[in-house]
């Protein structure tokens, strides 16, 4: 059986409920600001500091939220990491490769407060936060999906994006948290050279 073609890939990734009210609430951002009006360098500015941070962004969620130990609070039993050990268990189930829909619909809440904030102030830079922060996040799932997909890289960037992630999954889940970049995983110590860390399975691209 041969590697998945990309534009399959992508047509099984848009029918999925997450990429569907990502790209939907994508769009509605980018007509909101851009009634906003007012758009300049500044804009570029956020939008790059944006870009800058994802990185860390994803390192961060995916070593204390991700990969957290379940912990009690007034007596309950919390467990966050739940479905991403689920995801780990079979890294080959797509069911389990995409954001929980309820976390995204809560972050929808919570952009529209923001959203009405920069209409009451005219805050056109948070506007373009907002979109900037949408974008990152539906190429995150994107990326995330393709990877765990067969589909084969067919370029050198793509290439080490997958392979470092396989890695993260098949040899030693201590390393390579990045998904979209590996920008945070180089600067704070958790990329190292595959053959540095043992493990039990061999990673392909």
């Amino acid at each position: 059986m041969g590697a998945t073609p990309l534009w399959e890939a992508f047509a099984a990734f848009a029918r999925r409920p997450t990429a569907r009210l990502l790209g939907g609430a994508l769009a509605a951002s980018v007509a909101l600001r851009v009634a906003m009006g007012g758009l300049g360098r500044a804009d570029l500015v956020v939008a790059g500091a944006v870009v800058l941070a994802q990185p860390f962004v994803e390192w961060l969620i995916h070593v204390n939220v991700l990969h957290a130990r379940p912990f009690t609070v007034a007596g309950r039993r919390v467990d966050v990491g739940y479905t991403h050990r689920v995801h780990h268990d079979d890294p080959k189930d797509l069911a389990h490769v995409f954001v929980d829909v309820r976390f995204l619909v809560a972050t929808f809440v919570l952009d529209a407060g923001l959203w009405a904030l920069a209409y009451a102030r005219g805050a056109g830079r948070l506007g373009t936060l907002l979109v900037s922060a949408l974008a990152g996040t539906l190429a995150y799932e994107w990326t995330h999906y393709l990877i765990h997909t067969d589909y084969r890289p067919r370029t050198r960037l793509y290439r080490g994006i997958r392979r470092a992630h396989l890695l993260h999954h098949y040899r030693d889940d201590r390393y390579w948290y990045g998904v979209t970049g590996h920008l945070a995983d180089r600067v704070l110590g958790t990329y190292p050279r595959a053959d540095e860390v043992t493990g039990n399975r061999t990673v392909t691209v």
